[in-house]
C-alpha cells in the first residue's frame, strides 16, 4: 500500500504560524523590549530603603560575631589601606541579590564585585510598599527601566568599621535617572537610622534642613576624611582662615548628612573619590535644595558608561556653595601646580 500523501493548507500554516507567535509573546514579552519596561519610582524608593536597611542586618551582625575577616584589597592614590570585611560581601550580597530579584535587567552598580551564583528562590522579597515611604510620598512616576541605574556602597566607612567607630558606618543606595542622582538612601546600621529621600517628591520624616544660620565667618567649620584626607586641612585654612575647625570624620555619607544637619557649614575632599560612596548622599543634599559639585564646580554625573573615579575633588554645602568654591578655587590651582612641577 503507497504511503499517502499529505498536502497541507498554506492558509492553515499562516494561521497556526501566528497562533504559534502570538502564543510565545503573550507568555515571555516581545524580546528586546524588556528594558523599555516602566518602573515605578515609589515601589523602587521603597525597595531601596529596605534593601540598605536589610544590608546593614549583615553589617551589624557580622560584627556583633566578631567575623570581619578584615583584609587589605588595595591602596589609596595616597597609600591609605583600602580594607574588606565580610560585613562588606554580605551586604553587598544582600542589597545587590534583592534589586535583581524584585527589577530583572536593572543595572546595579556597586563597590564590590563577585561571580557567586545566586538561587533567586532564597532571596526575599523585598517591600514594595513600606508605610513610611506610602505616607510620606503620595504621588508616583514610571519611568524606563533603560533610564535607570542603581549605585550601591554596602558599607561606606569600612576602615572605621575595622577599627569600632561605628557611628561613622552607613549602607548606602541611589537612583539615577539618566545620571542625575535621584532616590538617596542613607542606612546607619549600629544606630538603626534611616535618612532617604526622593527629589522633587518627598523624604523620610527624620530628615531636617539646618536653617541658615549667620555663621563667625572667621571661624568655619569644615568636614573632611579621617582616613583618606591629603592636604585638605592645609587647602581649607589657606581658603578660609587659620581659625578654621576641620573636624575629621568617616564616611562620606556621614559626612553629607552633618552637612545637613548643620553641625559643619561644607564638606571638602580634596583626593580622588568613588561615586558610590557620594552619589546618595547627593541626592538627599540635592533633596533639600543642598549642593555637590567637584572642586572646579563641576556636575558629576553618575551614568553607568561614566568613570566611577571623580579625581577632581568634592565640595558639599547647604548654603553659600558658591562663597565657598570661590575662596577654595584658588588653593586648589596652587596644589595642582605644585604637583605638576
Amino acid at each position: 500500500m503507497a504511503p499517502a500523501n499529505i498536502r497541507l493548507n498554506p492558509v492553515g500554516l499562516v494561521v497556526l504560524s501566528v497562533f504559534v507567535m502570538c502564543l510565545f509573546f503573550y507568555l515571555f514579552g516581545f524580546p528586546g523590549f524588556s528594558k523599555d519596561e516602566k518602573v515605578s519610582m515609589r515601589q523602587l524608593l521603597s525597595v531601596s530603603v529596605d534593601l540598605a536597611e536589610r544590608g546593614g542586618r549583615r553589617v551589624k551582625e557580622i560584627a556583633e560575631a566578631q567575623t570581619l575577616e578584615a583584609k587589605e584589597k588595595g591602596k589609596t592614590k595616597e597609600g591609605a589601606k583600602e580594607m574588606l570585611t565580610q560585613g562588606d560581601l554580605e551586604s553587598h550580597r544582600a542589597i545587590l541579590n534583592g534589586f535583581l530579584k524584585t527589577f530583572p535587567g536593572m543595572t546595579v552598580i556597586s563597590e564590590e564585585h563577585e561571580n557567586t551564583p545566586v538561587d533567586f528562590h532564597q532571596i526575599p522579597d523585598p517591600n514594595r510598599h513600606l508605610p513610611e515611604v506610602m505616607q510620606a510620598v503620595q504621588n508616583d512616576q514610571q519611568i524606563s527601566k533603560s533610564r535607570l541605574a542603581v549605585w550601591i556602597d554596602p558599607l561606606d566607612a569600612t576602615q572605621e568599621y575595622t577599627e569600632g567607630l561605628y557611628q561613622y558606618v552607613t549602607t548606602m543606595v541611589c537612583v539615577v535617572v539618566d545620571g542625575e542622582p535621584t532616590i538617596g538612601v542613607i542606612h546607619k546600621p549600629f544606630s538603626g537610622e534611616t535618612v532617604w529621600a526622593w527629589v522633587n517628591y518627598g523624604h523620610s520624616p527624620n530628615l531636617k534642613k539646618a536653617s541658615d544660620i549667620q555663621r563667625d565667618p572667621n571661624h568655619r567649620q569644615i568636614i573632611v576624611s579621617r582616613s583618606h584626607s591629603g592636604p585638605v586641612e592645609t587647602v581649607a585654612k589657606r581658603s578660609f582662615g587659620e581659625n578654621t575647625e576641620v573636624v575629621p570624620a568617616g564616611g562620606a555619607g556621614y559626612k553629607t548628612l552633618e552637612v545637613i544637619k548643620g553641625n559643619v557649614e561644607a564638606y571638602v575632599h580634596v583626593t580622588l573619590i568613588k561615586k558610590w560612596d557620594i552619589c546618595s548622599g547627593h541626592a538627599i543634599l540635592k533633596a533639600v535644595d543642598g549642593t555637590m559639585t567637584t572642586l572646579e564646580g563641576n556636575y558629576i554625573s553618575y551614568r553607568p558608561s561614566d568613570d566611577p573615579k571623580n579625581g577632581e575633588g568634592l565640595l558639599a554645602t547647604i548654603y553659600n556653595h558658591n562663597d565657598y568654591l570661590n575662596k577654595l578655587t584658588p588653593e586648589m590651582d596652587t596644589l595642582k601646580g605644585k604637583h605638576r612641577r
